[in-house]
């Protein structure tokens, strides 16, 4: 296992030097460069120039990408162009309010997705499997930002039960923090339970057909103890990377939901960002948002040498 934890290490190090890369090359490989594409075609070159010394971007690639890397490294990202503000600043303010949302979304896509494929799965063909392939399919086609406009009129407008916009920190005032992601969790984590149902339907499904199942249906065991000892934690890998993926996705930034609710998370840091052309920013919200999903890919890893260990000992 340790063996294994150490593999997955070194191979993910490379990874975060070539997000890095992109990150960066991104930014500066735009049509124009980033300071033509931030002051716009009305700027004069003059301008632009001035700029380009005020960054230091009159400097070779690989000198300004050195640079930004051992920032990086110190915890500066730099500074907003647009505010002035240090950019590790102003995503440690935005992070855990994402956090918070990829939290609870993803406990109400686990809570209600893999119970509900399990029991899809067992009672194949039954009035359950078909009520829930209906409601799963019905959560994956319902867009987030339509669902969110709902869950506002209904529980915001005619019933008047929550709050539809705004943040407050739950680890200070839990109740009102509760209260104000309920929705956002609510419209998140619907699609997201969507998805997990339907893969871990299909997996349980596959697993029901290996030989080592059918083997111990033919011993007469119990249905449920079969299902429960021997081929639920199979059927879990592929689901734990959907799982991985989804909250990955959701740390990297909620734009729509964040925006409905006027939450100001990393994803309405992003979308700021891009529409202010505040370069600096951006780079520095790609760089955070890659770092995040590379984690979770590693933390999925070692999860999945939880469930086989056979995976780790390869």
């Amino acid at each position: 296992m340790k063996l294994y934890v150490l593999k997955r290490f070194v191979q993910y190090v490379p990874v975060l030097i070539g997000v890095s890369l992109i990150a960066f090359s991104m930014i500066h490989l735009v049509s124009g460069g980033p300071v033509r594409t931030m002051l716009g075609t009305q700027a004069t070159e003059e301008q632009v120039e001035q700029v380009r010394d005020r960054l230091d971007l009159n400097e070779p690639l690989h000198v300004q990408y050195l640079d930004w890397v051992s920032g990086v490294v110190r915890g500066d990202f730099g500074e907003s162009i647009q505010s002035g503000k240090p950019v590790s600043e102003m995503i440690l303010t935005r992070l855990p309010k994402t956090v918070w949302l990829a939290i609870g979304a993803t406990l109400i896509s686990v809570l209600i997705g893999i119970p509900a494929g399990i029991v899809s799965a067992t009672r194949r063909y039954s009035m359950l499997d078909y009520a829930a392939t209906g409601l799963a399919f019905t959560g994956i086609s319902i867009p987030n930002f339509f669902l969110g406009i709902l869950l506002i009129l209904m529980f915001g407008g005619y019933l008047n039960l929550l709050p539809v916009s705004g943040f407050v920190d739950p680890l200070k005032h839990p109740i009102e923090g509760v209260k104000h992601l309920i929705l956002p969790w609510m419209t998140l984590g619907t699609a997201l339970a969507s998805i997990v149902m339907r893969m871990m339907r299909s997996s349980l499904l596959e697993v029901f057909n290996e030989q080592y199942i059918q083997v111990a249906n033919a011993k007469g065991l119990a249905r449920e103890l079969v299902t429960n000892k021997h081929a639920i934690m199979n059927a879990l890998i592929p689901t734990v990377t959907i799982i991985g993926l989804n909250v990955g996705y959701l740390l990297g930034g909620t734009i729509v939901v964040e925006q409905i609710f006027a939450i100001s998370g990393l994803g309405r840091l992003t979308l700021s960002a891009v529409l202010n052309r505040d370069f600096i920013v951006l780079q520095g919200v790609l760089l955070v948002t890659a770092f995040i999903f590379t984690t979770v890919n590693f933390a999925t890893d070692m999860v999945y040498a939880y469930l086989d260990p056979r995976i780790g000992y390869e």
